[in-house]
């Protein structure tokens, strides 16, 4: 019996040799990385085309991989209702380098793109409105990124004095923490009190 989806891997490379670099397939799902330049006539060949119908942008996220040289990967997860599949599709990018916008193919890439941007710092040509989506208008660096502290580099707190909210550099205190690495059952000193009556 043939598999649908190494079916739809060799078509995605005999139609479209000028954008797939490869194809994999793992835990039921096919991936296609594509060369970046082709990102929007690729998407719309996945969408437009009768053997494909990947009518439904699903989400587009990234990745970050500091050791490599191409240092992202923009994920494009994509449905077709026709064809029950779904299809994830990669581009990989070096730092400071941008892609298209695909919102010309999926308009409901407007606010995925915007949230890549935010987390990442990836920008995307051609978006009518590319802003930060959920961090704050001042804020610093790109949390998602692996090389983003975990402790960010500012805190916020409603100053009750100045009657606003206010911005400081973070301060950890470490001679309160405490760290017990032993679990209750390997004779930790935490005993819990006993219960009246109990014997």
């Amino acid at each position: 019996m043939a598999n649908p989806l190494q079916e739809m891997a060799e078509l995605l490379v005999a139609r479209r040799d000028d954008a797939v670099l490869n194809t994999s397939i793992s835990h039921g799902e096919l991936t296609v990385t594509i060369v970046p330049a082709r990102l929007v006539s690729f998407l719309e060949f996945l969408k437009q085309d009768n053997a494909t119908h990947f009518s439904q942008l699903v989400d587009i996220t990234a990745v970050d991989y500091p050791e490599r040289e191409k240092r992202f990967e923009v994920v494009y997860h994509l449905l077709s209702l026709v064809q029950n599949q779904r299809i994830r599709v990669k581009a990989e990018l070096p730092v400071d380098i941008a892609i298209a916008s695909v919102m010309s193919v999926y308009p409901s890439a407007n606010w995925y793109e915007r949230e890549v941007f935010d987390m990442y710092g990836i920008v995307f040509t051609g978006h009518p409105d590319l802003r930060r989506l959920l961090t704050d208008y001042g804020f610093r660096g790109h949390p998602l990124r692996k090389d983003f502290p975990t402790t960010g580099y500012v805190e916020l707190r409603y100053d009750e004095v100045e009657k606003r909210v206010v911005y400081e550099p973070v301060t950890l205190v470490q001679e309160y923490r405490q760290f017990d690495f032993m679990s209750p059952w390997e004779g930790a000193e935490y005993i819990l009190p006993e219960k009246e009556g109990a014997k």
